[in-house]
């Protein structure tokens, strides 16, 4: 079993630790996964890795709560899987309030949890990538089909479980792009928002970088608390938004207007009916306003991004197919604050190279 001490107390189970699992094991030198596999009891079944077909019978869980997060933001909304449209190693979950993006190469170990407490057991199914990191947990609530929890976890219980390890992933070099020219040209064409990855790829270009080489004419960087800002300023408007968090097998996508925006520490935080989200704002390094070319007109994000030049999150506004945005959106991300007038002594600039 893998269990932690504390003063005058035998061993105890991960569960029983005040820590949440992702704290504990980090305290331990595991990965997250590796804490969950080391765990000798009922409370962990590992599932064997066959994807598609556990991504197919999550709708009969019913109403979830589907988690998704990165090192710096968590992303909560309470929806039940539908719509699930699988393509090799691609899918999505088009059943709104849910709405996901799923890269399947990085679900890698599935993981069947059902912890007991005093209100009653705490069940979910938890997918992690090759490193041993979250991809998403899907957590049952009240009204869940515990049923059908029971049915997922005898059907694909593991039960020639080889030994269990992760492979952390190799650290990667900042991409550079052979040429700025050619980008920024195709770039100006872009007719789609969803050309835009394909085209980073063509390119040679990492989506931080690809902010340098677009330059003023594309790009203005904020202020670091700069989804603070919008969030406080998108409630007090009840201007609709997208909001994206991900992770190398997850993106999930809410839509909708926010009310209830709190700070709590480091955190800054969507506390509403459906959906959560809870932001380190210690752990952003950079903020952008991103203007995309697309048939509608200019398309406006804001992107966030970490010390190692990854995405926390992104912000659209809401808006209908093959419409322009709207200008209340375009009226809130122009009032947010640049760098300039933030206390923030990092200026590289943003001229096009690298800074």
């Amino acid at each position: 079993m893998d269990t932690f001490e504390t003063a005058n107390t035998a061993p105890l189970p991960f569960f029983a630790s005040a820590k949440r699992p992702r704290d504990l094991a980090r305290d331990l030198g595991l990965s997250e996964a590796e804490l969950l596999d080391r765990h000798d009891g009922p409370e962990v079944v590992r599932l064997r890795a066959e994807i598609p077909a556990i991504v197919e019978a999550l709708p009969n869980l019913g109403e979830v709560l589907s988690l998704t997060r990165n090192e710096a933001a968590v992303h909560e909304i309470v929806g039940t899987f539908g719509a699930i449209h699988l393509n090799g190693l691609m899918g999505l979950v088009l059943n709104p309030p849910l709405d996901l993006r799923l890269i399947l190469k990085h679900w890698v170990s599935v993981f069947a949890v059902d912890i007991p407490n005093e209100t009653g057991a705490r069940r979910s199914i938890q997918v992690f990538d090759a490193a041993g990191d979250a991809v998403i947990k899907v957590h049952l609530r009240s009204a869940s089909d515990a049923a059908a929890f029971e049915a997922i976890r005898a059907r694909f219980t593991d039960e020639a479980a080889v030994p269990f390890a992760v492979s952390p992933y190799p650290v990667e070099a900042p991409l550079e792009c052979g040429d700025l020219d050619a980008f920024r040209d195709e770039f100006g064409a872009m007719r789609d928002v969803h050309e835009f990855a394909p085209m980073l790829r063509r390119h040679g270009l990492d989506r931080r970088g690809s902010l340098e080489a677009l330059g003023e004419a594309h790009v203005r960087r904020l202020a670091p608390d700069a989804a603070a800002a919008l969030l406080h300023a998108a409630s007090a408007s009840g201007t609709p938004i997208m909001c994206f968090v991900g992770n190398r097998g997850c993106i999930q996508i809410f839509t909708g207007r926010v009310t209830n925006i709190k700070a709590m520490g480091p955190w800054i935080n969507v506390l509403d009916p459906g959906f959560d989200l809870h932001l380190r704002q210690d752990l952003v390094a950079e903020a952008f306003e991103v203007r995309k070319p697309t048939k509608d007109g200019l398309l406006t994000s804001i992107e966030v991004y970490d010390a190692k030049r990854e995405m926390i999150v992104q912000f659209f506004g809401e808006r209908e197919r093959d419409r322009p945005e709207s200008a209340a959106w375009r009226e809130l991300v122009a009032a947010i604050p640049d760098w300039r007038d933030a206390d923030d002594e990092f200026q590289p600039e943003l001229d096009g190279e690298r800074a």
